[in-house]
């Protein structure tokens, strides 16, 4: 804003901007055609399921077309087959329980429909001709007001497909047996075309290459847990290893531009996740047993219940992101002083984490005592780190003596009895890293007074105790850091119990 001190500029690029400076490259370079194809091959090749649901699905189409090609299936349905090829486009899904669930759907709606079609139909013209079409069209009112009020009833939503397949083939066969003449014949005649189609629907996802929703559900679920513990793990160690001197621009953290963090883009996936896992586990309740999952009433509502306090814990990881890229930093000086526990916490919930991943992809019922032993070891120490050291998040003046002076106690893990995991010449080390991490304050001074951005320089006597507050606040963020990742500790506790009872209701090893 004209250069003007004590501003801010926040630069919002349009579409138009974005596409100018998008690397340089042009649109045609976009738009060619070998760079199609190589997209194209690249969606293809990250999941090869893709192309083999597309595939059966022009199969499946196939089949029911012979009804059309072939004169003697011809002769017997007459037009009426393009039923069957219209079940097949619309009951055809990705997986195999996704499909026998609309195809449940499809067959008890085109079944209540042809009923409800040949008894209006029959009372309509046991009237008369002058009251028929009256009947008819207060029929196909009832019913379309009906079947769309229904459909919204919270208990009946999963069966709203069904209550859209009744109404479609309702109006089609009434409206169409009124004036062909023969309702009851083309009602029967649809509902054999519809039981064709669906039957080869079914078969054709069944027998070729079948896509189990339940396999679906499972590595979807196991790779939330490696989702959840890179994207703990690259955190922390950015945020020990950030001295200040570059900080991602403010429209970039608006709209979650983190490019340099790969694995917080899976993590905030995993929050999203919710929708895909309760849809994988509803279409998994109609497969068969199939593969690993031999039995008939598998618990696929605890891989959701899982899922569900796997992302509860999520939501810390992405608050220590936010603490991450927040405009109150702690000095970076005060993080290496306790690097060694935020580190050996961090290490040890990503161990216990990748442990029940495990245990889940191969389906075994682990004993995870000893982790959860040294995972709250390990916090225990962060806990007693920070109660001893707390002077050291009240006053930044008081942090600058100490470490100028080294009067920071080391501790030593040697003689502590819950210091399994840790390094045992850390407290050797702690000095010299000390006095490095000093050296590198002096080069970010500027940093240490971020918020709110005051020049070293521009700092009279009287702002010198409120600045004093200030950096007394930047150091609390350090103990909001840390308390959220003690807090991600406390919710593992609930995410072992819910691994736990998926192991014991599902048979794991």
């Amino acid at each position: 804003m004209n250069g003007k001190k004590g501003s801010v500029r926040i630069d919002i690029r349009t579409p138009e901007t974005a596409k100018m400076s998008g690397g340089g490259r042009s649109s045609s370079d976009s738009m060619s055609p070998s760079k199609w194809i190589w997209d194209v091959w690249e969606f293809a090749k990250g999941d090869t399921d893709r192309v083999t649901f597309s595939l059966k699905v022009g199969l499946a189409c196939l089949l029911v077309s012979l009804l059309i090609l072939i004169r003697a299936p011809y002769q017997v349905f007459g037009t009426n087959t393009i039923w069957a090829i219209m079940t097949v486009a619309i009951m055809f899904e990705y997986t195999v329980g996704a499909t026998f669930n609309r195809g449940f759907n499809r067959a008890l709606g085109s079944l209540l429909a042809g009923i409800f079609a040949v008894v209006f139909m029959q009372i309509a013209m046991s009237s008369g001709h002058i009251t028929e079409p009256y009947i008819i069209g207060l029929s196909i009112f009832l019913v379309g007001a009906i079947t769309s009020f229904m459909k919204l009833w919270p208990s009946l939503v999963p069966y709203e497909y069904g209550f859209r397949v009744i109404l479609l083939t309702y109006c089609l066969i009434i409206a169409s047996g009124y004036r062909m003449g023969d309702p009851v014949r083309t009602a029967v005649d649809r509902l054999y075309s519809i039981a064709i189609g669906g039957l080869v629907a079914v078969f054709v996802n069944l027998l070729v290459f079948p896509i189990w929703a339940g396999e679906q559900l499972h590595k979807e679920l196991v790779s939330h847990f490696d989702s959840v513990a890179d994207c703990l793990e690259e955190c922390v160690k950015k945020y020990l290893s950030d001295d200040g001197s570059e900080q991602p621009e403010f429209s970039k953290t608006v709209m979650d531009d983190f490019q340099d963090e790969p694995a917080y883009r899976k993590c905030r996936a995993t929050l999203s996740s919710s929708a895909k896992l309760d849809s994988l586990a509803n279409s998994a309740r109609w497969e068969p047993p199939h593969g690993r999952f031999r039995h008939f009433f598998h618990p696929w509502a605890e891989y959701v219940n899982v899922g569900a306090v796997l992302r509860h814990c999520a939501y810390e990881v992405m608050a220590l992101h936010g603490c991450l890229h927040s405009e109150i930093q702690a000095p970076f000086n005060l993080r290496c002083a306790f690097q060694s526990e935020i580190l050996d916490a961090t290490t040890q919930a990503a161990e216990l984490l990748r442990s029940m991943r495990k245990d889940i992809s191969n389906m075994k019922h682990g004993l995870r005592t000893s982790l959860l032993k040294r995972v709250h070891s390990s916090t225990e120490r962060l806990q007693r780190s920070i109660d001893l050291h707390s002077y050291l998040l009240t006053s930044s003046h008081h942090l600058s003596t100490a470490l100028s002076s080294n009067l920071i106690p080391s501790r030593d893990h040697s003689t502590d009895p819950d210091s399994k995991g840790v390094e045992p010449n850390a407290a050797d080390t702690l000095a010299p890293r000390v006095d490095s991490c000093h050296d590198t304050t002096k080069k970010q001074q500027r940093r240490l007074r971020s918020w709110p951005s005051i020049e070293v320089t521009d700092l009279q006597e009287d702002d010198i105790p409120r600045m004093s507050a200030l950096e007394s606040t930047t150091a609390l963020s350090l103990a909001t850091f840390t308390s959220l990742l003690i807090e991600f500790v406390a919710r593992l506790d609930h995410l072992v119990e819910a691994v736990d009872k998926l192991a014991r209701l599902a048979g794991f090893n």
